[in-house]
């Protein structure tokens, strides 16, 4: 029976990095469909958003599975449970990728403009969370999960200047709402996305040490 449970752990670290590898492609293409104003960019994320939902949902099953069959215990246990938990958030950075392509489609309409705060910046520092978070994973490394952690507090500031910056853009000059407002919901959605990373990451210490570190890091 040992065996069928290592053997079916294994299977399920396969798929959720399968998982993670499709949202992964998910936000790359998303930040892309911004950055090049590419709206038929932003539909494949859109149209690809189904199987990742439906993939979540076989991994949870899976899971649910092992633990009904196998009853494990110790690492294999906070393995399992640690996957049903960040199975949820690559889950939800999926869709957040596709808010991010939604916005850009609307972007993509308007006149081309000059973003007020460094995109491509904070979208390449929220993409190397979410990598940092899954390779962490794969090699039960600890240390890396702490690094992703620790990034979090760099996004959250740079959510509040691009907030300050869209603000003082209105204030301004309110015909600029229409163009400030979305690329303001772009970066509160990447900002979220660095959340995700970093609960993965928090899964993963969880994983490895078996003490729960979440608000403790």
């Amino acid at each position: 029976m040992e065996t069928h449970l290592h053997r079916e752990v294994s299977q399920l670290k396969g798929r959720i990095l399968e998982l993670g590898a499709m949202v992964e492609n998910s936000l790359r293409k998303a930040v892309l469909s911004v950055t090049q104003r590419n709206p038929e960019l932003a539909k494949e994320v859109i149209d690809g958003d189904g199987d990742i939902d439906a993939m979540e949902v076989d991994i949870e099953e899976d899971c649910l599975q092992i633990l009904a069959l196998y009853q494990p215990v110790a690492s294999d246990l906070r393995f399992i449970v640690a996957v049903l938990k960040l199975n949820n958030d690559l889950e939800r950075i999926g869709d957040l990728a596709v808010n991010i392509a939604q916005r850009a489609e609307a972007l993509a309409a308007e006149v081309p403009r000059e973003m007020p705060y460094d995109f491509q910046g904070m979208a390449d520092k929220v993409q190397q969370m979410v990598k940092g978070s899954l390779d962490a994973l794969v090699n039960l490394d600890a240390d890396l999960a702490r690094k992703v952690h620790r990034s979090d507090a760099e996004i959250d500031a740079l959510h509040r200047d691009v907030y300050r910056r869209v603000y003082e853009g209105i204030d301004h000059n309110p015909r600029d709402a229409r163009f400030l407002i979305p690329v303001l919901t772009i970066a509160r959605h990447l900002e979220r996305i660095a959340d995700h990373a970093t609960n993965i990451a928090e899964d993963v210490i969880y994983t490895v040490e078996g003490k729960i570190r979440r608000h403790q890091l």
